[in-house]
């Protein structure tokens, strides 16, 4: 921990940064999600309301988003809504409202609905349309809004959720990932809501949860509704605006101090008014931004939402087991998440770390949230590390000059150069990646830290070229993906291959608690050489079909399709710093259990994303695409070569378009509510075994999750102004 002397100087700091960061914020408001207009035009769409609910329960995230647009003008008009693709995320529900009627949308391959959509919108017929764009966007498309109309839609999605360390994250993506400058030139973006956004979200946990977060929303309102049940809700109607709160209360700053166990009274009351005083002025500074904005009488969908929950200290690990079987005669599909206990030892030999840094234009949003974070990283090696820091935009270049060891000095020096860099260019990832995979020592340990947005536009840019370049080396890729406009598969991929992990990174998240999670996993040992079998029942069709390794707060997550009820063993083999580990964990699957529907669309989309990251690895291969067309047209997902479309009812028949994905909505709908009206479920099969009944890992006493001292509390006022400062004053 930081000493007393430390932090007075760093409140007195922190107090004159703080109020001038936040000064500066009087910029232009970032892009974000929101309807798309041609440079130029006149058109006069608005976007009336946009309304998020959100269900996490079991393992899984369920968004719905629902919207209306509005068409004030006087003539017809198409309306294209943008927005950041989430991560890992299932379409399975797309629905238009057509003369106040719900109409679902069916999946059809992406040539065709487009020809379709065309056709109707010539038609001058009611017709809308979902499809994913790349690894960036999904687009809405609504057709011919007559004059004076207005128009509803929804959007359903689901996600896995992971648990970290005992931390939940669950992101709500809306800012743009500023990487995409075909849009920016060809489009202006409107993220305004002019009547109503509401964000609610309820948290049924399966695990006593004790403390809940939304970052830089003072107007979120959090419910603890019992010791496994919150609600977070965030409504701005009318006139108001979701405005800039970038100051951690006072109120959370003490909590996060008394947490982090430090005894009381060794700071005096008039240093603590110093620290408040701070918080102060920047609040005021802000809140003059605010009134600014308050009269364009508007909430922008501009930046991300954030909502983090921690588990109570002391919980298992475990294996939940969740299954859904339609029928006895039914093929079943279960979801399994195994989270190991607390046995990952410190790794306390030295390594060379070499942190590869993004500095091409398109992190200029995002630099200060990087510079930050690795200002602190670097001051987390031990002695016995070495450290060089490589940069890469049109090529890659050497900022120390090779390893150093990593002292006090050295580190100092480094941060100083850091803070001279200013992003430009584009980005060679490749050069980069080569660099930082040259020079090292077969005697030591080496690392790889890479942070980027992944937007690679110069050289090499062939994903499978990133993968067997780093086949050829044993080296680990730790990589932080920042913003929305990454390219993750193509980072993921790089991480898989190294048998490294990969972090996302918002500028509305917890900077120090990613850091944390990220410093635990690299400073402890791993499971590697994962082998999964299963014991006594036919489990097959298993995703994902290779897994490389385990870090420390991680979960191995599994689904598969089964189709015996009954008793079974699942048997997970690994090594451990070179010795073998064994966990054998008993478990039983249902019969008959019609609880969780989407389980199917989840299995299936696990598998498209691995069929579309081998198109990636080696090739298109019409075999795979075939592959991805069955599955997403049987369960109803929207991919690369798939959209959504919504026609009118008799138009369905026109096309002989058959009505699958509608029936298998009006089922989801159901289960989901029936869900919400029962007790809240345990599923964990395991809590009697002698491995998984141990306490999992987590990061420490503090809050927020994260063990942070004294002196990186007083720097989070920096970081919080100073990323929000970089990413509005680039837009």
């Amino acid at each position: 921990m930081g000493s007393l002397r430390q932090l007075k100087q760093w409140i007195k700091t922190t107090a004159v940064m703080a109020t001038g960061i936040a000064a500066s914020c009087l910029s232009t408001i970032t892009h974000g999600a929101g309807l798309l207009v041609p440079t130029g035009s006149s058109s006069s769409l608005e976007m009336v309301s946009h309304d998020v609910d959100v269900k996490l329960q079991d393992g899984i995230a369920m968004t719905t988003v629902e919207q209306v647009f509005a068409n004030p003008g006087q003539s017809v008009e198409d309306a294209h809504y943008r927005f950041p693709l989430p991560d890992e995320a299932a379409i399975g529900q797309f629905t238009y409202w057509i003369a106040g009627q719900p109409i679902h949308g069916e999946v059809v391959e992406k040539q065709k609905a487009q020809q379709i959509y065309q056709q109707e919108q010539q038609q001058g017929r009611k017709v809308a349309m979902s499809e994913q764009q790349g690894y960036k966007h999904f687009d809405i498309r609504v057709a011919n809004l007559m004059p004076g109309e207005d128009v509803r839609v929804k959007l359903v999605y689901l996600q896995k959720i992971q648990i970290d360390h005992g931390i939940g994250r669950y992101v709500y993506p809306l800012e743009d990932g500023g990487t995409d400058e075909e849009q920016k030139a060809f489009w202006t973006m409107q993220s305004q809501v002019k009547k109503r956004f509401s964000f609610n979200a309820k948290l049924r946990s399966g695990y006593p949860v004790d403390a809940v977060r939304v970052p830089n929303q003072a107007n979120a309102n959090i419910q603890q509704l019992s010791s496994q049940e919150w609600t977070v809700s965030i409504t701005e109607g009318g006139s108001s605006l979701a405005l800039s709160t970038t100051t951690p209360s006072t109120k959370t700053t003490l909590e996060t101090l008394k947490a982090d166990g430090e005894p009381q009274g060794q700071i005096s009351q008039y240093e603590m008014q110093q620290y408040q005083q701070a918080q102060q002025e920047a609040a005021e500074q802000v809140a003059v931004q605010n009134s600014v904005a308050r009269s364009s009488n508007v909430y922008q969908l501009n930046n991300d939402l954030v909502f983090y929950w921690r588990l109570q200290p002391g919980t298992p690990g475990g294996l939940d087991v969740l299954a859904y079987k339609e029928s006895a005669n039914k093929t079943g599909t279960l979801m399994m998440t195994l989270t190991p206990g607390d046995d990952l030892q410190p790794i306390q030999r030295g390594t060379d770390w070499t942190l590869l840094l993004d500095i091409s234009g398109s992190m200029q949003g995002k630099f200060q949230t990087l510079i930050e974070g690795v200002k602190k990283g670097l001051k987390r090696f031990n002695p016995q590390d070495r450290v060089r820091v490589v940069l890469f935009n049109d090529y890659a270049s050497n900022l120390t000059g090779g390893f150093l060891p990593a002292t006090q000095k050295n580190i100092a020096e480094i941060i100083r150069k850091l803070d001279l860099v200013l992003p430009n260019g584009g980005t060679h990832l490749m050069d980069g990646v080569r660099f930082a995979l040259s020079g090292l020592d077969a005697d030591r340990t080496s690392a790889i830290w890479l942070v980027t947005d992944g937007v690679t536009n110069v050289g090499e840019t062939k994903q499978r070229k990133f993968v067997d370049l780093l086949k050829q080396k044993d080296i680990r890729v730790f990589t932080f993906i920042m913003g929305n406009g990454a390219n993750r598969p193509l980072l993921k991929a790089i991480t898989k291959a190294s048998n490294g992990f990969a972090i996302n990174v918002s500028n509305s998240d917890d900077i120090i608690g990613q850091l944390e999670k990220a410093a635990s996993k690299v400073t402890h040992e791993a499971l590697r050489d994962i082998k999964v079998r299963f014991k006594g029942l036919n489990v097959k069709d298993v995703e994902p079909t290779e897994i490389t390794s385990l870090y420390r707060g991680a979960q191995l997550q599994l689904f598969a399709h089964y189709w015996q009820a009954g008793k079974g063993i699942i048997e997970v083999t690994a090594k451990r710093n070179g010795t073998p580990v064994r966990y054998e964990v008993p478990f039983t699957l249902p019969e008959v259990d019609t609880e969780y529907p989407e389980l199917e669309r989840m299995w299936a989309f696990s598998q498209i994303q691995r069929l579309l990251s081998e198109q990636e690895d080696f090739g298109e291969s019409a075999d795979r695409k075939d592959a991805v067309l069955s599955l997403a047209k049987e369960y109803g997902l929207v991919t690369p070569y798939t959209n959504m479309l919504v026609l009118e009812e008799q138009q369905f028949k026109a096309y002989n378009i058959k009505r699958s994905n509608s029936t298998r909505i009006q089922k989801e709908e159901q289960a989901r509510t029936q869900r919400q009206q029962k007790p809240i479920q345990q599923r964990n099969q395991a809590q009697n075994h002698q491995q998984l009944s141990q306490p999992r890992s987590t990061l420490g006493g503090s809050s927020g999750g994260g063990s942070m001292d004294f002196l990186l509390i007083a720097l989070v006022v920096v970081v919080l102004y100073g990323r929000r400062k970089m990413s509005k004053l680039m837009s």
